[in-house]
Protein backbone atom coordinates (compact mmCIF):
# COMPACT_ATOMS: atom_id res chain seq x y z
CA UNK A 1 0.00 0.00 0.00
CA UNK A 2 1.72 3.32 -0.97
CA UNK A 3 1.98 5.96 1.15
CA UNK A 4 1.69 9.55 0.92
CA UNK A 5 4.67 11.63 0.72
CA UNK A 6 5.66 13.98 3.36
CA UNK A 7 4.22 17.04 3.29
CA UNK A 8 6.82 20.03 1.19
CA UNK A 9 9.29 21.65 3.93
CA UNK A 10 9.46 25.16 3.06
CA UNK A 11 12.76 26.66 4.23
CA UNK A 12 11.78 30.15 5.92
CA UNK A 13 14.52 33.10 5.91
CA UNK A 14 14.24 34.84 9.17
CA UNK A 15 14.03 39.05 8.53
CA UNK A 16 17.58 40.08 9.63
CA UNK A 17 17.74 42.81 12.45
CA UNK A 18 14.58 41.42 14.12
CA UNK A 19 14.06 39.64 16.97
CA UNK A 20 10.74 38.40 16.21
CA UNK A 21 8.09 39.42 13.27
CA UNK A 22 4.31 39.57 14.09
CA UNK A 23 1.27 39.39 11.11
CA UNK A 24 -1.66 41.45 11.63
CA UNK A 25 -3.94 39.92 9.37
CA UNK A 26 -7.91 40.16 8.92
CA UNK A 27 -8.77 37.90 5.42
CA UNK A 28 -11.20 40.60 5.40
CA UNK A 29 -10.89 44.24 4.42
CA UNK A 30 -12.70 46.87 5.60
CA UNK A 31 -12.13 46.16 9.63
CA UNK A 32 -9.64 48.55 10.16
CA UNK A 33 -6.76 46.54 10.20
CA UNK A 34 -4.04 49.24 9.23
CA UNK A 35 -4.99 51.54 12.15
CA UNK A 36 -4.86 48.50 14.69
CA UNK A 37 -1.65 46.96 13.60
CA UNK A 38 0.05 50.97 13.58
CA UNK A 39 -1.25 51.47 17.19
CA UNK A 40 -0.61 48.45 18.20
CA UNK A 41 3.27 48.96 17.17
CA UNK A 42 2.85 52.18 19.41
CA UNK A 43 1.72 50.37 22.32
CA UNK A 44 4.96 47.51 21.93
CA UNK A 45 6.99 50.61 21.94
CA UNK A 46 5.01 51.80 24.66
CA UNK A 47 5.97 48.85 27.09
CA UNK A 48 10.19 49.07 26.29
CA UNK A 49 10.30 47.11 22.62
CA UNK A 50 12.25 48.25 19.53
CA UNK A 51 9.67 48.17 16.50
CA UNK A 52 9.87 48.19 12.86
CA UNK A 53 6.78 48.90 11.01
CA UNK A 54 6.46 46.62 7.29
CA UNK A 55 3.33 47.62 5.31
CA UNK A 56 3.22 44.55 3.33
CA UNK A 57 -0.07 45.60 1.32
CA UNK A 58 1.82 46.06 -2.19
CA UNK A 59 -1.71 47.13 -3.98
CA UNK A 60 -3.02 49.84 -0.78
CA UNK A 61 -0.27 50.76 1.26
CA UNK A 62 -1.29 53.24 3.92
CA UNK A 63 1.86 53.23 6.27
CA UNK A 64 2.71 57.03 4.28
CA UNK A 65 -0.62 58.50 5.73
CA UNK A 66 -1.27 56.87 8.96
CA UNK A 67 2.59 57.87 9.80
CA UNK A 68 2.71 61.17 7.64
CA UNK A 69 6.17 59.97 6.17
CA UNK A 70 6.43 60.59 2.52
CA UNK A 71 10.41 60.38 2.15
CA UNK A 72 11.89 57.46 -0.39
CA UNK A 73 14.44 55.05 1.55
CA UNK A 74 18.29 55.62 0.46
CA UNK A 75 20.81 52.46 -0.20
CA UNK A 76 24.30 52.95 0.15
CA UNK A 77 25.19 50.02 -1.76
CA UNK A 78 22.14 49.83 -4.56
CA UNK A 79 20.76 46.89 -3.32
CA UNK A 80 19.50 46.92 0.38
CA UNK A 81 17.71 49.75 1.72
CA UNK A 82 17.27 51.98 4.79
CA UNK A 83 14.28 51.99 6.31
CA UNK A 84 12.77 55.10 7.29
CA UNK A 85 12.31 56.37 10.63
CA UNK A 86 9.80 58.27 12.51
CA UNK A 87 9.11 58.12 16.20
CA UNK A 88 11.71 55.83 16.97
CA UNK A 89 9.59 53.15 14.59
CA UNK A 90 11.46 52.06 11.89
CA UNK A 91 9.15 51.81 8.83
CA UNK A 92 8.98 50.70 5.13
CA UNK A 93 5.77 50.34 2.58
CA UNK A 94 6.06 50.03 -1.26
CA UNK A 95 3.98 53.52 -0.85
CA UNK A 96 7.60 55.08 -0.33
CA UNK A 97 8.62 53.92 -3.52
CA UNK A 98 6.09 54.95 -5.75
CA UNK A 99 3.99 58.32 -5.81
CA UNK A 100 0.99 58.23 -3.44
CA UNK A 101 -2.01 58.21 -6.75
CA UNK A 102 0.32 55.37 -9.10
CA UNK A 103 -2.04 52.91 -8.95
CA UNK A 104 -0.10 48.84 -8.82
CA UNK A 105 -1.19 47.22 -11.67
CA UNK A 106 1.13 44.28 -11.07
CA UNK A 107 0.48 40.13 -11.09
CA UNK A 108 1.46 37.60 -8.48
CA UNK A 109 5.10 37.05 -9.47
CA UNK A 110 5.54 41.14 -9.36
CA UNK A 111 3.79 41.11 -6.09
CA UNK A 112 6.25 38.43 -4.29
CA UNK A 113 9.28 39.99 -5.65
CA UNK A 114 8.14 42.66 -3.81
CA UNK A 115 7.66 41.23 -0.69
CA UNK A 116 10.50 39.22 -0.84
CA UNK A 117 12.05 42.69 -0.88
CA UNK A 118 11.11 44.35 1.89
CA UNK A 119 12.01 41.43 3.80
CA UNK A 120 15.03 40.20 2.83
CA UNK A 121 16.87 43.29 1.41
CA UNK A 122 15.78 46.32 3.63
CA UNK A 123 18.76 47.15 6.86
CA UNK A 124 16.60 46.58 9.68
CA UNK A 125 18.86 47.40 12.91
CA UNK A 126 17.91 45.94 16.17
CA UNK A 127 14.21 45.68 16.33
CA UNK A 128 12.53 43.94 19.18
CA UNK A 129 9.65 43.18 16.95
CA UNK A 130 8.72 43.92 13.11
CA UNK A 131 4.88 44.34 12.64
CA UNK A 132 3.63 43.49 9.59
CA UNK A 133 0.36 45.11 8.22
CA UNK A 134 -1.14 42.41 6.26
CA UNK A 135 -3.27 43.01 2.88
CA UNK A 136 -6.86 41.54 2.96
CA UNK A 137 -7.23 38.00 1.45
CA UNK A 138 -5.48 34.53 1.66
CA UNK A 139 -3.14 35.08 -1.76
CA UNK A 140 0.42 35.63 -3.12
CA UNK A 141 1.22 38.06 0.13
CA UNK A 142 0.02 35.95 2.77
CA UNK A 143 1.63 32.71 1.17
CA UNK A 144 4.96 34.05 0.61
CA UNK A 145 5.26 34.88 4.51
CA UNK A 146 4.16 31.58 5.11
CA UNK A 147 6.16 29.30 3.12
CA UNK A 148 9.36 31.79 2.78
CA UNK A 149 9.40 34.07 5.71
CA UNK A 150 10.63 33.24 9.73
CA UNK A 151 6.89 34.24 11.36
CA UNK A 152 6.72 34.17 15.52
CA UNK A 153 3.33 34.70 14.84
CA UNK A 154 -0.05 36.45 13.82
CA UNK A 155 -3.21 38.33 15.13
CA UNK A 156 -6.44 38.13 13.58
CA UNK A 157 -8.19 41.03 13.39
CA UNK A 158 -12.57 41.42 13.09
CA UNK A 159 -15.13 43.10 13.18
CA UNK A 160 -17.74 41.08 15.22
CA UNK A 161 -19.78 40.69 12.18
CA UNK A 162 -21.11 37.23 10.37
CA UNK A 163 -19.86 38.81 7.04
CA UNK A 164 -16.28 39.67 8.54
CA UNK A 165 -16.40 36.70 10.29
CA UNK A 166 -16.60 34.22 7.39
CA UNK A 167 -13.47 35.51 6.10
CA UNK A 168 -11.89 35.64 9.07
CA UNK A 169 -12.11 32.21 9.68
CA UNK A 170 -10.51 31.49 6.05
CA UNK A 171 -7.55 32.87 7.65
CA UNK A 172 -7.19 30.92 10.69
CA UNK A 173 -7.27 27.79 8.60
CA UNK A 174 -4.59 29.19 6.08
CA UNK A 175 -2.45 30.19 9.09
CA UNK A 176 -3.41 26.54 10.46
CA UNK A 177 -2.64 25.06 7.77
CA UNK A 178 0.68 26.51 6.97
CA UNK A 179 1.94 26.35 10.77
CA UNK A 180 1.81 29.66 11.96
CA UNK A 181 1.11 30.38 15.09
CA UNK A 182 -1.82 32.71 15.81
CA UNK A 183 -1.12 34.81 18.82
CA UNK A 184 -4.85 35.27 19.12
CA UNK A 185 -8.12 37.34 18.22
CA UNK A 186 -9.08 41.33 18.36
CA UNK A 187 -12.47 42.29 18.12
CA UNK A 188 -12.19 46.03 16.32
CA UNK A 189 -14.87 48.24 15.97
CA UNK A 190 -16.63 46.04 19.28
CA UNK A 191 -18.60 49.18 19.76
CA UNK A 192 -19.42 53.14 19.78
CA UNK A 193 -19.84 55.18 22.79
CA UNK A 194 -22.52 57.92 22.75
CA UNK A 195 -22.40 60.92 24.38
CA UNK A 196 -24.74 59.22 27.14
CA UNK A 197 -22.48 56.84 28.26
CA UNK A 198 -24.10 53.94 26.60
CA UNK A 199 -21.79 51.56 24.20
CA UNK A 200 -23.91 50.71 20.53
CA UNK A 201 -22.78 47.62 19.12
CA UNK A 202 -22.90 48.37 15.88
CA UNK A 203 -21.62 45.60 14.07
CA UNK A 204 -22.90 42.45 16.18
CA UNK A 205 -21.54 41.58 19.71
CA UNK A 206 -19.80 38.31 20.41
CA UNK A 207 -19.19 36.98 17.22
CA UNK A 208 -14.98 37.38 17.28
CA UNK A 209 -15.04 35.83 21.18
CA UNK A 210 -17.37 33.04 20.00
CA UNK A 211 -14.87 32.23 16.81
CA UNK A 212 -11.72 32.37 19.09
CA UNK A 213 -13.50 29.96 21.16
CA UNK A 214 -14.56 27.88 18.20
CA UNK A 215 -10.98 27.57 17.22
CA UNK A 216 -9.51 27.11 19.97
CA UNK A 217 -7.49 30.60 20.11
CA UNK A 218 -6.85 33.02 22.51
CA UNK A 219 -9.12 36.38 22.60
CA UNK A 220 -6.73 39.19 23.38
CA UNK A 221 -9.58 42.39 23.55
CA UNK A 222 -12.05 44.67 22.56
CA UNK A 223 -11.86 47.87 20.58
CA UNK A 224 -13.94 50.39 19.86
CA UNK A 225 -15.03 52.26 16.89
CA UNK A 226 -13.60 56.03 18.20
CA UNK A 227 -13.30 59.56 16.47
CA UNK A 228 -9.84 60.22 18.27
CA UNK A 229 -8.39 56.97 16.70
CA UNK A 230 -9.70 57.90 13.29
CA UNK A 231 -8.55 61.83 13.03
CA UNK A 232 -4.84 61.17 14.39
CA UNK A 233 -4.58 58.56 12.12
CA UNK A 234 -5.59 60.95 9.68
CA UNK A 235 -3.13 63.61 10.85
CA UNK A 236 -0.54 60.55 11.25
CA UNK A 237 0.33 60.67 14.08
CA UNK A 238 -1.22 57.38 15.65
CA UNK A 239 -3.48 57.41 19.20
CA UNK A 240 -0.76 55.09 21.13
CA UNK A 241 1.78 57.53 20.26
CA UNK A 242 0.32 61.13 20.73
CA UNK A 243 -1.87 60.14 23.61
CA UNK A 244 -0.97 56.85 25.34
CA UNK A 245 -3.11 58.13 28.62
CA UNK A 246 -6.03 58.20 26.59
CA UNK A 247 -8.96 55.32 27.49
CA UNK A 248 -8.62 53.42 24.12
CA UNK A 249 -4.51 54.02 24.20
CA UNK A 250 -5.44 51.78 27.45
CA UNK A 251 -7.16 49.61 25.62
CA UNK A 252 -4.33 48.64 23.07
CA UNK A 253 -1.65 48.88 26.01
CA UNK A 254 -3.56 45.77 27.36
CA UNK A 255 -3.42 43.73 24.36
CA UNK A 256 -0.02 44.70 23.54
CA UNK A 257 1.05 43.39 27.35
CA UNK A 258 -0.51 39.66 26.30
CA UNK A 259 1.18 39.74 23.29
CA UNK A 260 4.91 40.88 24.43
CA UNK A 261 3.84 37.63 26.98
CA UNK A 262 2.86 35.27 24.59
CA UNK A 263 6.42 36.21 22.49
CA UNK A 264 8.49 35.19 25.60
Amino acid sequence: MSQKPPPKQFVKTPINGAKSVILVSSAKGGVGKSTLAINLAFSLQNLGLKIGILDADVYGPSLPKLINLNEKPKSEDGKAMIPLEKYGAQCMSMGFLVDEQTPMIWRGPMVISAIKTMTQKVLWKDRDVIIIDMPPGTGDTQLTFAQEVKVDGAIIVSTPQDLALMDVKRGIQMFDKTGIKILGLIDNMSFFKGDDGKEYKIFGEGGVEKTAKEFNKEFLGHLPIHQDLRSSADKGDPLTHSNPEHEVSKLFLNIAKKIKLNLN
